[in-house]
């Protein structure tokens, strides 16, 4: 009897010895009875830690991809449902990079060839009259200019951007001058009329000037019937004689 209550006396006192010992190999600076105990802990945080680590790396990596692509357009999503709310923005044009690249494009070849080909026209050919030289480089300027203005006169009606907010009696746009820089302008509504002409890609006439919306881009149906008046019918005019 008295041999089991010394051992049961030993057992319950084994922890507090334990934990006795480890810190008092801490303060000596025995740093490995702790690696020995807590091993098998210490193990298993580190074969569990790259794996966590890889996986962070892997969200991280793919939200800078998501942020680093190159996007045409307004950007989708929360970021643009805020822009639209706040600023009343409420159309953009689909192709607006897309003429503004072939514009720059146009303006660049026209300038090559106003300034390079006299030059190159006259140093080519030694031997030709100076008046075929003189033709031919002004020929060269002559289409080369008149293909930007027409360019520019196809592609002038087109809207870039359209601010509005519902219940405002005019509206902002934004279209492209000569040089493919954007100039603001403020519409009002009841300064538009329908088109009557037969030049392409017309949708409404405001104070002497042409606009074209894409109606299939333009989701707002309150906005899209009041750019688009209907003509007046000959049963209408009837009517009002």
């Amino acid at each position: 009897m008295a041999r089991g209550a010394l051992l049961h006396l030993v057992r319950s006192q084994a922890p507090h010895l334990k934990s006795r010992h480890l810190h008092s190999a801490c303060r000596l600076g025995r740093p490995g009875i702790l690696s020995q105990v807590y091993g098998a802990r210490t193990e298993t945080s580190y074969v569990t830690q790259p794996a966590a680590v890889h996986k962070r790396w892997l969200a991280e990596s793919s939200a800078s991809q998501g942020d680093s692509k190159i996007s045409i357009g307004p950007r989708k999503g929360v970021e643009d449902g805020n822009d639209e709310k706040d600023s009343g923005i409420v159309y953009y044009g689909p192709i607006s990079s897309t003429i503004k690249k072939v514009k720059l494009l146009s303006l660049s070849t026209c300038c090559l060839s106003v300034s390079l080909g006299p030059v190159i026209t006259f140093m080519t050919s030694p031997d030709m009259n100076v008046i075929l030289k003189g033709a031919v480089a002004s020929s060269v300027i002559f289409i080369s200019a008149t293909t930007t203005a027409v360019l520019h006169w196809f592609v002038s009606p087109y809207i870039h951007k359209l601010k509005w907010k519902p219940g405002s009696d005019t509206f902002e746009v934004e279209m492209m001058s000569w040089l493919a820089t954007f100039i603001p302008k403020t519409i009002k509504f009841a300064d538009i009329k329908p088109p009557q002409t037969n030049r392409p890609f017309v949708t409404f006439k405001a104070d002497g000037n042409f606009y074209f919306v894409d109606t299939e881009h333009c989701h707002n149906k309150a906005l899209l019937a009041k750019l688009t008046p209907q003509k007046p019918s000959y049963e209408s005019a009837f009517k009002n004689l």
